[in-house]
């Protein structure tokens, strides 16, 4: 008989920090800014998180080697073109569908997640984020609680 091994659930637990942002800028511009205000280097990664062939979802990231920390800016929605095949007067026109990262968190523009070992200060990460003039407001996320935290792990 052979042997059945299992890999538990709890072997692979990905600890990471989650903030939610609400601003009105676009991403280009809300890197900026974070870069300026907390000295970061986000860059924006050369292929977009594809979910599926309608959702793409731009992001950027930043390794900061001297904390051993992975930052990620992530947008929140994704606005992609799709082709439906209608009859009438506009059947050639494209629809735009959108969709969400976090569909729970609808209202919410980017995350920024951050994949740690160590204690972070999040209290003084979210005040200099809003600092930022055009940030909305920012508030830690329990990713232990999402329904759609997967859409989370790449």
């Amino acid at each position: 008989m052979a042997a059945v091994h299992k890999i538990s659930v709890d072997f692979y637990e990905e600890s990471f920090t989650l903030i939610a942002l609400h601003s009105t800028m676009p991403d280009f511009s809300i890197v900026y800014a974070i870069n300026k205000v907390l000295m970061s280097k986000f860059a924006r990664a050369p292929k977009d998180l594809e979910l599926s062939e309608y959702k793409a979802f731009p992001f950027f990231e930043w390794q900061d080697d001297t904390q051993d920390r992975y930052w990620l800016l992530i947008s929140n929605e994704s606005t992609k073109k799709e082709r439906l095949i209608r009859d009438g007067l506009f059947q050639d026109e494209p629809s735009f569908a959108k969709h969400h990262l976090v569909p729970e968190y609808k209202e919410v523009d980017y995350f920024i997640k951050i994949e740690h070992d160590d204690d972070i200060n999040e209290a003084l990460l979210l005040k200099e984020l809003l600092t930022i003039p055009r940030i909305i407001t920012a508030y830690s996320v329990d990713a232990d609680v999402l329904k759609s935290r997967n859409n989370l792990i790449f």
